[in-house]
C-alpha cells in the first residue's frame, strides 16, 4: 500500500507541474472572441494592375543542324587520320587515308591492259587497210578476167574478218579504259574528304570511331561531322499551346553553360502529329550560333512571347493556393472585432509573367495573403506581419 500511495502522489505532482507550465506558456490576452492572440501571422499585399507579357516556357535539347558520318566506300587499313574530335573541318578537306598499295597495283595493271588493247586496235586497223587494198586489186583483176570469182570472194571475206577483229579490239579498249577509270575511282576512295555542308559554315568533328592502323570495312563510319551553325532546339509542346505557335515566332533560349546570356532563335518546324503516349508535338527551333558558344546536347530553356495584356489585375505567384481542387487566393477581411480573417476566394488564372500572374475575379486594392497561406483554411484568423509570417512558415 505504501508503494501504491507513493506512485499516486508522484502522478498528482506531475499533472500539477504540467498544468502550471501550460498556463505560463499560454499567450496573454483573450483566447476566444475576435482577439489577435490565436491569429496566424501572414504576409500580405494588395491586388494591383500592371502590364503582363504572356510567355510560353518549355525545356528541351540542342541538336546539330546536320550530322554526317564519314565512311570509306571500300575496305582497308586506316593509314593516316588527319582530323580529330573538335577540329574545324572545311569543305573538301582531307580527313583520312586508307592504305592504297593494292589499289595502285590494280590501276597500273588496268593501264597496261588498256595499252595492249590500243595496240591491238592499231594492228587491226593496219590489217584492215591491207585487206582493203588486196580487195581492190582483186576486183581489178577480176574485171580483167585475170582473177577468179573465188579469189574475189576470199578477199571480201578477209576484209569482213579484219573489220570484226577491229571492232572487237576497239570494244576491248573501251573495256580496259573502264577498268582504268574504276581503278582510279577506287584509288580516290582511299582518300576520305569532307563534302560540302548544308550551310556555308564549317563543320566540327563530333566523334572519332577508329584510330590509325585499324582495318575498316566498307561503309563503316570513321569520323562523324556536325553542322553547329545554326543549331536546332527541340521542345515538346502540349495540346493547349499548340494552336498558339506559328512558324517564324521569335524564341529566347537560355542554358546553364552561359547563365548570364540569352540566345535568339525562331520556330522553324512544327510537327503535324502528336505523340500518343505524351500528347505532345515536336517543335524545332532554329538557333544561330556564329560564335560556337552553343553545342549539340546542351539542355536549354525556351521562352516564346505570344502576347501582351495591359493593366490587368495581378497577384504574386506566391499568393496562389489550392483547396478542394480549386485554385484561388486568401483575401484578408476584417472580422468586425478588431481582427482579420482569411477568406479563400476562387480565381481564374490568366497569363503569367515572371513572378506575377493575371487573375480574374478580384478587385484592385484587395489585400491577399502572399506568405503563410499553407497554414490557412477559409475563415482562419490572421495577423498581418511579414516577419512573423516568415518565422511561422519555417516551422
Amino acid at each position: 500500500m505504501g508503494r501504491l500511495f507513493a506512485w499516486a502522489v508522484f502522478g498528482l505532482l506531475a499533472v500539477g507541474t504540467a498544468a502550471i507550465w501550460l498556463w505560463n506558456d499560454a499567450p496573454s490576452g483573450p483566447t476566444r472572441g475576435g482577439g489577435e492572440a490565436r491569429a496566424i501571422p501572414v504576409a500580405a499585399e494588395s491586388v494591383e494592375r500592371r502590364d503582363i507579357v504572356e510567355r510560353l516556357r518549355y525545356s528541351g535539347s540542342l541538336i546539330a543542324a546536320s550530322r554526317v558520318d564519314v565512311a570509306p566506300r571500300i575496305g582497308g587499313r586506316l593509314d593516316e587520320l588527319h582530323a580529330d574530335i573538335g577540329d574545324v573541318i572545311t569543305p573538301g578537306q582531307l580527313l583520312a587515308e586508307l592504305d592504297d598499295e593494292e589499289v595502285r597495283l590494280e590501276l597500273t595493271q588496268s593501264q597496261a591492259e588498256a595499252a595492249v588493247a590500243r595496240a591491238n586496235v592499231a594492228e587491226a586497223e593496219a590489217s584492215l587497210q591491207a585487206a582493203r587494198r588486196n580487195l581492190d586489186r582483186t576486183r581489178n583483176l577480176r574485171e580483167q578476167r585475170v582473177a577468179s570469182q573465188a579469189d574475189l570472194d576470199a578477199a571480201e571475206t578477209e576484209v569482213a574478218a579484219v573489220e570484226a577483229r577491229l571492232q572487237l579490239a576497239r570494244s576491248q579498249v573501251n573495256q580496259r579504259d573502264a577498268a582504268v577509270r574504276a581503278a582510279e575511282v577506287r584509288l580516290a576512295y582511299t582518300s576520305l574528304r569532307a563534302e560540302g555542308g548544308t550551310t556555308t559554315a564549317d563543320r566540327l568533328v563530333a566523334e572519332r570511331h577508329y584510330d590509325t592502323g585499324s582495318v575498316v570495312q566498307a561503309n563503316t563510319p570513321v569520323l562523324t561531322l556536325v553542322d553547329i551553325n545554326p543549331l536546332r532546339a527541340i521542345v515538346q509542346v502540349p495540346e493547349r499551346d499548340y494552336g498558339r505557335l506559328r512558324m517564324g515566332q521569335t524564341v529566347t533560349l537560355r542554358t546553364d553553360a552561359w547563365p548570364d546570356e540569352s540566345f535568339r532563335g525562331e520556330i522553324a518546324r512544327v510537327a503535324p502529329v502528336f505523340q500518343e503516349a505524351s500528347r505532345q508535338a515536336r517543335v524545332e527551333i532554329s538557333v544561330p550560333n556564329e560564335e560556337y558558344k552553343l553545342r549539340p546536347g546542351m539542355f536549354v530553356r525556351a521562352e516564346i512571347r505570344i502576347g501582351e495584356r495591359e493593366q490587368v489585375p495581378t497577384v504574386p505567384l506566391d499568393a496562389l493556393a489550392e483547396r478542394d481542387n480549386q485554385r484561388g487566393v486568401f483575401v484578408v477581411e476584417e472580422n468586425g472585432e478588431g481582427g482579420h480573417v482569411a477568406r479563400f476566394t476562387r480565381i481564374t488564372l490568366g497569363a503569367i509573367d515572371g513572378e506575377w500572374a493575371q487573375v480574374d475575379g478580384l478587385d484592385t486594392g484587395l489585400t491577399i495573403v502572399t506568405l503563410g497561406q499553407h497554414l490557412l483554411t477559409d475563415g482562419t484568423r490572421v495577423r498581418i506581419s511579414e516577419e512573423d509570417a516568415s518565422e511561422e512558415s519555417g516551422r
